[in-house]
């Protein structure tokens, strides 16, 4: 099978220089140990889906360290946990760097046991699914930004791909790339399956698999809109506080991304409510049975899916540069600023922002529109960014399907999903 050079190598390969353990994380099937495995191609790899391995790790930590001499790759790592104050011994009585490559998925639930046994120790990376740069082949790797500058650098590698909806409904997995005759629905459902029951189980005492599937099938159907626990509830048959142990489940193993609203005192009318979005296109199509890239492309769900594909691109730009995109994006709802007259009197109008991106005190506005052509109207949100007296509003942008970027109106900018 094809192996797909991944953005974030040099990093890896950089922070092995720099630190004791390297630890890849990630969603399932994102290709950690196939990174690391191609990388560090010369090292000794051992994995824990071997039961075996798994049961001498947790039987005698110690004796299966001195029989696994670093520099050595640890895979499946979360299967092991009691392994990680034993990491953390010979990590400190040992001078050299790069000992030990870990990989696992279920990141969340792996952090508990780095803060408290590898802190200072260890350099985690997260390995998000395929970029559209990195099936492409494009070796541009500056994390997005809604700016000229960003557009004039990005024009010199970018390429329009021969139909993005098919890109979209593929999915991001890199064994879909990988292997082109792949089946597309037999991956999906094997996928589902082993998540379902390896993860779920793993991760939370969820007995009735079943109605989780219903779950992930009803939180599918919801990417790219704000989390309406109640209705989620209604729609599974569950209480509101087993749906919201569910969706961190969903987003502890890197199903879904919640995306936090903007926050500030000046915007006292913002909704709360975190917006859910899945991180692979073609799991939320496989899972709502949108089964071709053209019923997907006129379906329903095409703007929210398109808006989910944008936001998931945008994300792995900072992910695959090494930078926590959870303190820089958010988005924003609410009654802070529009105010249209009307025949009785002036009307409150609910804006909204689909993406803030902040850097060094800087607001970037995105809308996204799976249009070829937007209005300028549609920004006219942006404006309820110039209320908060300590942020400065940068150019904004609409991320659509024009042909080619252009201005839309002052500071603001039209740009393809391409050249994310």
């Amino acid at each position: 099978m094809e192996y797909l050079k991944r953005s974030i190598e040099d990093i890896t390969v950089e922070a092995a220089k720099s630190f004791k353990a390297i630890l890849v994380t990630g969603a399932r099937q994102t290709g950690k140990s196939t990174m690391l495995s191609q990388l560090f191609s010369e090292l000794p790899y051992v994995t824990f889906d071997d039961p075996f391995l798994e049961e001498q790790a947790k039987e005698n930590p110690n004796m299966f360290l001195a029989l696994h001499e670093p520099p050595v790759i640890l895979d499946e790592i979360q299967r092991v946990p009691e392994l990680f104050r034993y990491l953390k011994i010979e990590c400190d009585r040992r001078e050299k760097r790069g000992l030990y490559y870990l990989s696992g998925s279920q990141p969340f639930h792996l952090m508990e046991h780095i803060s408290e046994s590898l802190s200072g120790r260890v350099c985690i990376i997260e390995l998000a699914a395929l970029s559209l740069r990195e099936i492409q082949g494009d070796s541009f790797n500056k994390p997005f930004l809604p700016t000229t500058e960003y557009i004039l650098e990005r024009k010199k590698t970018v390429r329009k791909p021969e139909n993005i909806w098919k890109v979209i409904h593929r999915g991001s997995y890199p064994e879909l790339w990988a292997n082109p005759q792949l089946n597309w629905q037999q991956f999906y459902a094997g996928y589902v399956k082993t998540y379902l029951e390896r993860d779920v189980r793993e991760l939370s005492a969820v007995q009735d698999l079943d109605t989780f599937r219903r779950f992930m099938v009803a939180a599918a159907a919801r990417t790219g809109q704000m989390v309406n626990y109640a209705n989620l509830a209604d729609e599974v048959g569950r209480d509101a506080g087993t749906i919201r142990r569910w969706l961190s489940i969903l987003e502890a193993s890197g199903i879904i991304y919640l995306l936090e609203p903007y926050t500030s005192a000046v915007l006292k009318r913002a909704i709360k409510t975190p917006k859910l979005y899945f991180r692979d296109t073609g799991l939320a199509a496989y899972l709502t049975r949108w089964l071709t890239p053209e019923t997907l492309a006129f379906g329903a769900m095409a703007g929210n899916i398109f808006e989910t594909f944008v936001v998931s691109e945008i994300l792995k730009s900072y992910s695959n540069r090494g930078i926590d995109y959870r303190y820089c994006v958010s988005y924003y709802r609410g009654r802070d600023k529009l105010h249209r007259k009307a025949k009785d009197g002036g009307m409150n109008l609910e804006a909204e922002i689909d993406l803030i991106i902040e850097e060094n005190g800087v607001l970037y506005p995105v809308e996204i529109k799976k249009n070829t052509h937007e209005k300028a109207s549609a920004t006219s949100a942006f404006r309820v960014l110039d209320q908060i007296p300590e942020k400065q509003r940068g150019q904004g942008a609409v991320v659509s399907l024009c042909p080619e970027p252009g201005l839309l109106r002052e500071n603001v900018l039209e740009i393809p999903a391409w050249y994310v």
